[in-house]
């Protein structure tokens, strides 16, 4: 995973532990690490991060931070700061993935989808919305109920989104099979 994905990634996770039902935004972790900084103690130095930084960290036009900013965000979202670099090449996350739950590795598989598929708000936003499911395999196993279940799958999207309904845009109106 590059640095930038592990920024967005924690930007979501920080949005959920803060109860705000979605990513904070660079704009709101800049003004948290300043909020912060105002708090800590007298007389030390004060340390920052512009968000204009952390969106060239984000998308990649800045590949590597300073030691300073590391730091502070390491600090900011409570990780080790080893942890905020790009990973190495053939590095796997899989290799740990018995140490998690299988909702757990169902939940990062749909983040890290959601990221694959972030020049498509609409399904980035279902897997964001999948992954904060509380029984994540219960919502995929219905979604697996309704598209096994002739038409239901069409009714619902003329009940739901009728402007979705009969545009056949989807890959078996196509002729083409997922493998």
């Amino acid at each position: 995973m590059k640095l930038g994905e592990k920024i967005r990634y924690l930007r979501e996770v920080e949005g959920a532990l803060r109860g705000l039902g979605r990513p904070m935004t660079q704009l709101e972790i800049v003004h948290q690490i300043r909020k912060e900084q105002c708090g800590a103690a007298k007389g030390a130095p004060k340390k920052s991060i512009s968000q204009s930084y952390l969106s060239q960290i984000e998308n990649g036009s800045r590949p590597h931070m300073t030691q300073s900013s590391r730091a502070l965000l390491a600090k900011f979202f409570k990780v080790h700061p080893g942890f905020l670099v790009d990973d190495p090449d053939g590095y796997h996350t899989e290799l740990t993935s018995d140490l998690r739950t299988k909702e757990g590795q169902i939940d990062v598989w749909l983040l890290q989808g959601s990221e694959r598929f972030a020049s498509d708000p609409e399904i980035s936003s279902v897997l964001i919305k999948c992954a904060r499911e509380k029984d994540t395999r219960r919502c995929l196993l219905l979604l697996g109920a309704i598209l096994d279940t002739p038409g239901l799958a069409e009714r619902l999207l003329e009940a739901l989104r009728p402007e979705l309904a009969g545009s056949g845009n989807h890959r078996r109106a196509e002729g083409r099979r997922i493998r």
